[in-house]
């Protein structure tokens, strides 16, 4: 039965009997590779030690001794020639059942070649070779027994076939040189050699020629080999080798002669940073300190070299000059470093100007001598525009024509180029859009250092007419009044005011200068038309320098307040109520402030102002106390009110309960009277405090 059918009592043996597995018995359980790792019961050591050494030496001796067959001699001519036979019919049927396989060619050769019989070894090469003459094997086997059996003319046959066949196989040229030059046929070596770089082989080609020269004492000839080379391979490393041998051997100029030509030779992009470090490297063991110097500067001077290998020029630069060089050399290295960094940060953000005001100040710092250096740095920075027309865009962007402008000034003393920068940059802003006071400022500035009054208000005026700014109004009148053209200086303030009718620092600014001229009528007018203007965007300082204006003036207290009066109209502010009656206390009698300070409590009480009513108690108390008026402390500590801590409920932003909060609320005795509740509560808080005081007694 088949074994999916076979009943259980079928697949049992037997009482007695041993199992063996069948064909009809179930396979044995698998062990899952999974399970668990066993863990070692008792992890003391073992009482007896045995050492790696004993182990291997047990297993050695353990080792069945191999068999091997016994050697037989052959002494009669017919058995060998049966023995010949039956080996040559072996070979024969293995190579009639796979023709490809050349391991059985090559031992067939074998055999023949031990049995003395070079013909029929030739014969199979020759059989072989006309199967895959492209395997390399076949040509160096042949070419081994030939060169074993010292048949020299039947090799050089052979290699001459190889090599024709195939030159790109660099084994079989070596082999055919090294048989020549064994045989001492140096001029046949050399013959080969010269045929093997015909074909423009690789590197170890040359420099096995090379080395052939030398072995020789060929050094012309060598030369010669490496001229050859670096016609052939125009890279750094054939350079660089020749270079090294020539050195190697003495001849120094020879080898300066070859980094020469290869700087000389070689394209822009096959310089690297090998061959300038290896050129200074080497001036450097010739003592030639000003040579290696020139060579670091002219190769982080080049542009097709990449990054990396400029770093590592920079850094084999440093280590000469920190080795060699004086003080302003090592200072050269690491201003070069840091022009090198930050070369790459406005190449990867141009429009980040912060790079290269960092820039331009690292020039700067190298003195004069560095003008154009500076200059092609500023060049550089203003031709990166803001894309954009926004003016937070263009901020730091307008400060790198003024840097510029100022090194030209300074640094330079190139008037006419910085008065050209100037102007470029006064044409590049889009003046409709928006402007720059300090930029027309600092024009009209430059104008005046360089005596010209004229240029200086026109560009002024030119800045007020086409794109005014607060900043070039203070400006120009600035320098008016320097000069003292006081009615120039109110022609400009009232452009200024009537440009910008809300700015209340202009009309201040105005009326100080009216008033700086005793003009009181002309100030108080200015004042009179700031405070009436519909909008002002600071109208508390207006008021107040009118109000200080008027305060100023002597025997002038009803107009201060009646200027009080005014504004109170505008709004009950509760600083105006302080500031009139701390005027009050300070300008005239002692306490005549304390009329105003009733009004505004009886105002604050009237509109339950309870903080504003707060601030206008304690400033009175402060001024009762400032002029020791003890009645009048006591009768304002009296109006005082109580704090007291209360809860109330907090509703979310979507109306949700949003818990509890503490505040506190003050109590003003009036109100007190008003609420019975609340002594309750004062007494309550009273008896609390009388009996932790009487446990405190206790304890």
């Amino acid at each position: 039965l088949p074994h999916s059918h076979a009943s259980p009592a079928a697949r049992t043996p037997p009482p007695g009997s041993s199992l063996v597995l069948g064909a009809m018995d179930p396979p044995p359980p698998v062990i899952s590779a999974m399970r668990a790792p066993v863990k070692a019961k008792n992890k003391a050591p073992a009482p007896m030690q045995i050492t790696a050494e004993q182990i291997l030496r047990e297993a050695a001796e353990r080792q069945d001794v191999e068999i091997k067959p016994p050697k037989q001699r052959i002494t009669d001519p017919e058995e060998l020639a049966a023995f010949r036979l039956r080996k040559r019919k072996g070979y024969e049927d293995a190579l009639r059942i796979n023709r490809q396989n050349m391991t059985h060619w090559i031992n067939y050769a074998k055999f023949e070649e031990d049995q003395a019989e070079f013909e029929r070894a030739r014969s199979v090469f020759e059989r072989a070779l006309e199967i895959d003459h492209r395997d390399k094997r076949l040509w160096l086997a042949y070419s081994e027994m030939e060169m074993r059996n010292r048949h020299v003319n039947a090799a050089r046959n052979v290699f001459d076939r190889a090599v024709t066949l195939l030159p790109r196989v660099d084994g079989l040229w070596l082999k055919y040189v090294f048989m020549e030059e064994m045989l001492g046929n140096v001029p046949g070596a050399r013959a080969v050699f010269e045929r093997w770089v015909a074909w423009q082989p690789a590197d170890h080609a040359w420099l096995a020629f090379v080395r052939l020269e030398e072995r020789h004492n060929n050094v012309a000839g060598a030369r010669a080999v490496y001229a050859r080379y670096v016609r052939c391979h125009q890279v750094v490393r054939a350079y660089l080798r020749w270079a090294k041998w020539e050195e190697r051997i003495g001849e120094v100029a020879a080898a300066r002669a070859v980094y020469e030509a290869a700087l000389e030779e070689l394209r822009d992009d096959l310089l690297s940073a090998e061959l300038f470090s290896a050129f200074a490297a080497f001036e450097e063991r010739q003592t030639e300190y000003e040579r290696a110097r020139v060579i670091f500067k002219y190769a982080l001077s080049l542009d097709a070299l990449p990054a990396a290998q400029l770093d590592e020029l920079r850094a084999a630069h440093a280590a000469f000059e920190r080795a060699h060089g004086d003080r302003a050399a090592v200072e050269d290295v690491l201003v070069a470093k840091k022009r090198a960094q930050y070369e790459e940060k406005v190449a990867a953000e141009p429009l980040q100007y912060d790079h290269w005001f960092d820039y331009a100040r690292l020039e700067e710092s190298l003195g004069a001598p560095n003008a154009e250096r500076v200059r092609d740095v500023y060049e550089r920075a203003v031709a990166n525009v803001p894309p954009g027309s926004h003016k937070r865009h263009w901020a730091r962007y307008v400060y790198l024509w003024l840097k510029y402008a100022i090194f030209e000034e300074l640094v330079t003393k190139e008037y006419a180029r910085c008065r050209d920068v100037l102007a470029a940059a006064r044409k590049l802003v889009p003046h409709a859009r928006f402007t720059f006071g300090k930029l027309w400022v600092h024009c009209a500035h430059f104008e005046l250092r360089r005596g010209q009054l004229g240029a200086a208000r026109k560009l002024l005026g030119v800045a007020i007419g086409c794109a005014p700014k607060p900043k070039v109004f203070k400006a120009y009148i600035q320098l008016e009044l320097q000069l003292g053209e006081i009615e120039r200086c109110r022609t400009l303030y009232e452009k200024y005011v009537s440009w910008a009718p809300h700015n209340a620092s202009a009309w201040i600014a105005f009326a100080s200068l009216e008033a700086s001229l005793a003009e009181v009528e002309r100030a108080r007018a200015v004042h009179e038309l700031s405070v009436c203007q519909p909008a002002l965007d600071m109208p508390e300082l207006a008021w107040k320098a009118f109000i200080d204006f008027e305060a100023e003036q002597p025997d002038n207290a009803e107009r201060v307040r009646a200027l009080y009066r005014r504004l109170l109209e505008r709004t009950k502010h509760v600083k105006v109520w302080l500031s009139w009656a701390r005027w009050e206390e300070e300008a005239c009698a002692r306490g005549a402030g304390d009329a105003v300070f009733e009004e505004a409590h009886a105002h604050f009480r009237t509109e339950g102002l309870k903080l504003e009513r707060l601030a206008v108690l304690e400033g009175w108390l402060q001024c009762a106390r400032a002029r020791a008026d003890d009645e009048r402390a006591r009768e304002v500590e009296a109006l005082l009110p109580k704090r007291v801590k209360k809860k109330r409920a907090v509703v979310a932003a979507d109306g949700s309960d949003g818990g509890w909060e503490e505040y506190y609320e003050y109590i003003y005795p009036d109100e007190q009277a008003a609420q019975p509740s609340l002594k309750i509560l004062e007494m309550a808080h009273k008896w609390k405090r009388q009996r932790a005081a009487e446990g405190e007694e206790d304890a």
